[in-house]
């Protein structure tokens, strides 16, 4: 098939969504499918099989800021980058968000009239949406371009729902178990001294609820000094602000790491004993949560909606209160002093991970889109045809081994 994959965020930003469509992109080609990913951006990105269409400007939203292009003059190049590309699925990430995706649903079955429009939800947060409840009778226009709705977990569908009833397949994102799991990554020699290490990953946003983690470690630290927090996430800004508060307070025991490369993130949790993620909310999934559990670290979590539905409590991680840091610091106390504990809810979120294994999401993804275009009637496609027909661009090519296979 050939398959353009759609974000409304700017591609410079790292983020769960445009992490989630690169690997998606991956994968696809790996099966020999022809895949082109559309989103907005300031600079041509090096690696192929991306087109950068519009400028993204910085919009605050639930606790965040999202980075997305608002110009109205889209409509036009997206409708020959679809044209060009005669594209059999058009898969749209956020899809009722502006601008770049509401153009990709508008224009394309004018590109090709056998497509089918995908559409996943990702996102879900507590209380209301602005944009889908002052733009809905607008946006239902749009919405009933989507042939197949697709949230990430039942939360996001819930959510999205509120707004647009239907019927939404969950389809969790993918993680890259094998990468996570790799035995050859070795601990961080600077956390390994016998220090239990509890890592935290992530911004440092109001949301992500790292204030309340500080103070939780400030009572797990006092009741086993051998302990360290670890800290990883970009914001230098609101890092040195936690950093000049605790340096004053006297407060010892957190590390703070900053961003780190792609590359260099499983070593952190190769080296920690422990992972914790305190959002109070706004978190559709937890892709921190799955990234852990990969690497074999246990986890303590808020019990929002987002969590609770990749983890079970006390069998594979521990959920507590949401904004609690007295009962944060007791379930982390809990898995600091128990290690057995710990072997055992590492045990069974490594299986529960694989659920969540990009092979697996990837089949269910392809699997779905054969059922859209059977049901508009239209002819199965193998990969072979997809990758040697019409319309193949520059980077759109699959894998050696798979064309190799194809012949």
């Amino acid at each position: 098939m050939r398959i353009a994959l759609v974000s409304p965020y700017d591609w410079h930003t790292p983020g769960g969504v445009n992490n989630h469509v690169a690997q998606l992109r991956r994968e696809f080609l790996e099966r020999g499918h022809q895949t082109q990913i559309l989103a907005p951006g300031t600079t041509e990105p090096r690696e192929p099989g991306i087109t950068i269409v519009g400028r993204p400007r910085p919009i605050p939203a639930s606790g965040s800021t999202a980075r997305i292009s608002l110009n109205p003059r889209l409509g036009q190049k997206v409708r020959a980058l679809l044209a060009a590309g005669r594209y059999d699925v058009v898969h749209v990430h956020e899809p009722l968000m502006p601008v770049l995706p509401l153009q990709a649903l508008r224009h394309a079955r004018a590109a090709n009239p056998d497509a089918i429009t995908v559409g996943t939800f990702h996102a879900t947060k507590d209380g209301g949406n602005r944009l889908y409840s002052y733009g809905r009778r607008l946006l239902k226009r749009w919405f009933r371009e989507v042939d197949g709705k697709i949230a990430v977990s039942p939360p996001a569908a819930d959510y999205v729902g509120r707004y647009f009833p239907g019927f939404y397949n969950i389809i969790p994102n993918g993680i890259d178990v094998d990468r996570f799991r790799n035995p050859e990554v070795a601990r961080r020699p600077e956390l390994d001294d016998g220090v239990v290490n509890i890592l935290y990953v992530g911004r440092a946003e109001k949301r992500k609820g790292l204030s309340y983690l500080i103070r939780a470690f400030g009572t797990v630290n006092a009741r086993d000094p051998r302990t360290r927090l670890v800290v990883v996430g970009p914001n230098e800004r609101a890092l040195s602000r936690y950093r000049a508060s605790l340096e004053r307070m006297g407060r010892r025991g957190v590390h703070f790491v900053g961003r780190v490369p792609h590359d260099e993130l499983v070593s952190y949790y190769r080296s920690a004993d422990v992972v914790c993620s305190p959002a109070v909310g706004h978190e559709s999934q937890g892709y921190v949560l799955l990234e852990a559990m990969a690497s074999g670290v246990p986890v303590v979590a808020s019990n929002i909606e987002g969590y609770a539905s990749v983890v079970t409590h006390r069998r594979d991680g521990l959920l507590v209160r949401p904004k609690d840091s007295f009962a944060l610091a007791d379930a982390l106390s809990t898995l600091v002093r128990d290690p057995l504990l710990r072997r055992r809810l590492s045990a069974a979120g490594a299986h529960r991970v694989e659920e969540y294994s990009w092979p697996h999401v990837t089949e269910r993804l392809l699997a779905y889109y054969e059922r859209l275009r059977d049901s508009r009637g239209i002819p199965a496609r193998r990969p072979a045809d997809a990758a040697f027909g019409d319309g193949a661009g520059p980077g759109d090519q699959p894998s050696p081994r798979r064309a190799a296979a194809a012949r």
